[in-house]
């Protein structure tokens, strides 16, 4: 399964009850593979996640995709297990699995009852050091891959334009590339191409194993040693520094494509959370999560209040940001659809325009009440949802934060002042700093078939 950066919106979803975040361990073994437990003992079950610091963000030009390849490959035998033979297992022992691929990581899961956690960690265990990347399981998977990324780019003309979009915002670092890859990478690609991601990338002191469940983290840790605590580390590759310049003017791009309605998205450079030094105050990050809270999120954000149900500007309208990322790299978006009879242009300009409304005039405390408040009345389900702990501690501690950020992030929220959105937004919701990118849609051939199909382990 093939996931973009993932939308981590830690505004909503940090508000987990305090006392869970007590019932988080940490551990390292001497391998350098890290394990973080949290006990959740609500119901007989456990979530399993092995997270590997390795995405699109550590590829070179001429293997994009690999990441994401290799991910896929994982499924296909190793020394002890045939192909397909670890799903299967899982499968049989009630269980559910997948894979997703990011710029940040690679990560893996199952969610199992919680007996039959040893099984997971058995599997993980093998694959993390005996993959075996066949010529021939490789000649099948790339084109998997390759109808995947017909299936979810070619034939989505608005991900045709997320990814144009994405390729003009960033010029020099690695976030301007897909996950997915180039397809002109994708046909060239080779099973050493795989084989040397794999034994870069894929060791011990490179991975974060996350355990949410009906479990003791101490029983847990015991089951860690006794399955990965025999791998040997490995050297990894050096990560050089990868800094975007500075934008000094506007970028932007057009994609004819067929489709019905055109497709606005527009992004600013903006900070995030820094996972190791950095000049950026501390509450910039904090202020413009909530300003992306004021203007989307939800029915009374000013964005679909104005835009959608007073004017009848757009169709759909959306602003967002992500706080964190390994590469310390982001943008703060805003996506439309303008409604029929309206063109780009317009809704640009009415987008535009409400960022101008907060610089000049604020916000009002209704509407900082209003982002604030959700960080306590969080949704239920994804408060209770196991898997998506573990989700939250993966990634955090996989793009180099720590999964204590979950503790602080509501607080640090609360404290942030309409002065301080305004900030922000005149310091880099400005024309030097936007990148522009739109669908201009084509005609829709009746006879046209998807050039892709979806895949999924």
């Amino acid at each position: 399964m093939l996931n973009k950066k993932i939308k981590f919106a830690l505004l909503v979803l940090s508000a987990l009850p305090a006392i869970a975040f007590a019932e988080i361990q940490e551990f390292k073994l001497s391998n350098g593979l890290k394990l973080v437990v949290q006990e959740d003992h609500r119901s007989p079950v456990v979530v399993s996640q092995v997270w590997y610091r390795a995405g699109a963000l550590d590829e070179v030009n001429g293997k994009t995709g690999v990441a994401h390849l290799l991910e896929h490959m994982m499924f296909k035998g190793t020394k002890k297990y045939k192909p397909g033979q670890f799903s299967r297992m899982i499968a049989a022992a009630g269980g559910k699995e997948n894979a997703f691929t990011g710029q940040d990581f690679t990560c893996y899961f199952q969610q199992l009852e919680k007996s039959k956690l040893p099984l997971s960690f058995k599997l993980e265990a093998d694959r993390m050091a005996n993959l075996r990347i066949t010529d021939e399981e490789f000649a099948k998977e790339i084109k998997v891959v390759m109808e995947e990324r017909r299936w979810r780019t070619e034939d989505k003309p608005q991900s045709k334009v997320n990814e144009q979009f994405q390729a003009i915002a960033f010029r020099a670092h690695p976030y301007a590339r897909p996950v997915v890859g180039h397809m002109n990478d994708l046909e060239n690609m080779t099973a050493a191409d795989a084989r040397e991601w794999y034994k870069n990338w894929y060791t011990p002191n490179n991975a974060i194993i996350v355990v949410v469940g009906d479990v003791k983290a101490a029983e847990v840790l015991k089951l860690a040693k006794q399955y990965f605590g025999p791998i040997k580390s490995r050297a990894l590759p050096a990560r050089k520094p990868q800094i975007e310049p500075a934008q000094i003017g506007e970028r932007r791009a057009v994609v004819k494509a067929p489709g019905k309605l055109p497709y606005l998205v527009m992004g600013f450079h903006v900070p995030t959370l820094p996972n190791s030094k950095s000049e950026t105050p501390e509450w910039e990050p904090y202020a413009l999560e909530v300003l992306a809270g004021v203007l989307s999120g939800n029915d009374s954000a000013r964005l679909n209040q104005k835009l959608v149900r007073e004017t009848s500007l757009a169709v759909d309208v959306g602003a967002g940001y992500d706080t964190t990322s390994r590469g310390q790299q982001s943008l703060f978006e805003l996506v439309g659809t303008p409604a029929e009879g309206k063109t780009v242009t317009e809704l640009e300009g009415a987008l535009l325009a409400q960022i101008e409304l907060i610089k000049t005039a604020g916000v009002t405390q209704q509407e900082l009440n209003r982002v604030k408040a959700s960080v306590i009345a969080a949704d239920v389900y994804q408060r209770d949802s196991m898997f998506y702990q573990a989700m939250q501690i993966g990634q955090l501690e996989t793009m180099g934060y720590s999964w204590r950020l979950l503790k602080e992030y509501p607080e640090k929220l609360k404290t942030v002042t309409s002065e301080q959105i305004q900030a922000v937004a005149k310091k880099y919701l400005v024309k030097d700093n936007l990148t522009v990118a739109t669908l201009d849609p084509q005609p829709i051939d009746p006879n046209a078939k998807p050039v892709g199909k979806p895949h999924q382990h």
